[in-house]
Formats: structure tokens, sequence, C-alpha cells
């Protein structure tokens, strides 16, 4: 799976949860969740089982404070995947 494979399903995982509406639409590698999507932290917890459900990975607590942004989340997302 390439990274704009990974990107593309977490953007669709993420949508429901987004906030600002102008910064989805602006998504980057650089995106942050909670300062650029205004992403609340119970709702990051959501997007974790949803990535954890549809990539069939397990995120440990080390990796899952690290997913704060776009870039993050999709190097965590391929090294569970090629675990």
């Amino acid at each position: 799976m390439t990274k704009e494979d990974i990107i593309l399903k977490l953007t669709t995982i993420i949508k429901p949860y987004v906030q600002n509406e102008e910064g989805f639409k602006n998504i980057n590698e650089e995106t942050d969740f909670i300062k650029d999507l205004e992403i609340n932290s119970a709702n990051l917890v959501d997007i974790i089982l949803d990535v954890e459900d549809e990539f069939n990975i397990e995120i440990d607590n080390d990796s899952m404070e690290k997913m704060l942004s776009v870039k993050a989340t999709v190097d965590i997302i391929k090294t569970k995947m090629n675990a």
C-alpha cells in the first residue's frame, strides 16, 4: 500500500471528526489534527480505533501519543503494517 493510499483512507476516517472544514480542504502531510483540523482529544482516540480496524493493525500507547499529524500517523501505519 502506497503512502497516497494510506492518506486517502486516513482522510476518510478523520472527516467525520473534523471541526475546521477549511483546514480539511487543505490537508497535507504536515496537517496537525488538533491545531489545523480542530479535532478534540476524545475524537483522536476514536480515529485511532478506526485506523486499527481499517488497516488491521494494533497501535500501542507510545505510537498513539505520536499520532498528532498526518505524516506521523502515516509513518506509524506503514511501520505497523510492515511489522
